[in-house]
This record gives C-alpha cells, structure tokens and sequence, in this order.
C-alpha cells in the first residue's frame, strides 16, 4: 500500500496557462525513470490552477523524487511559469485503490 504523496498546487501566469499545461505533459518521462513512484498526476483544476499528485511506497521514494529531474524543472521553470511559487506538501495516504 501506498503511504507517502506530495500535493503540488501551481498557479500559472495569465497567458502561460498552455505552456504550464506543456510542461507537466513533458515531465512523464522523467517521472517514468523513477522507480519509486508508484503513481504520478498532472492535474488541471481550473483555468490557471494546476497540480501534481503523486504517491509513494515509502519516505525515501517521494524525498528521491522531490530531489529528482521534474523538481528540479519546476524549480527552474517557475520564475517564468507561475504567479506565485509552487505550493508543495508532503501528505500522507490515509487509503488508497491503485490499478
């Protein structure tokens, strides 16, 4: 079972909403490279709110992945991207369906 996620809520730029929409879609590559992530989500709330939701087996899975390629693109990409800095939360799974 899934026991570890991290939440991300980004807010992208008037006019930037395409381009944040591109990047997320880009990420799944690097995210397919990391074995411990179990699932991966690049969420669109509204019309400038996006997210990532994505789950973990254990603590060391989701801090590799907070120290891995996707964050370190949101990290570089966020000054152009986003209105504000990106929202990230470690969470826990409380329960989970997976597959």
């Amino acid at each position: 079972m899934v026991k570890f996620g991290i939440l991300a809520m980004l807010e992208a730029k008037i006019g930037k909403e395409h381009e944040v929409a591109a990047f997320l879609k880009s990420a799944l590559p690097l995210v397919e490279a990391e074995p411990g992530t179990v699932s991966w989500f690049a969420i669109r709330v509204s019309s400038t709110t996006f997210g990532i939701f994505d789950v973990f087996h254990d603590a060391a899975g989701r801090d590799a992945h907070l120290a891995g390629e996707v964050a370190k693109a949101l990290t570089a990409k966020a000054p152009e991207l986003f209105s504000q800095s990106p929202k990230i939360e470690k969470i826990d799974v409380l329960a989970s369906k997976l597959g």
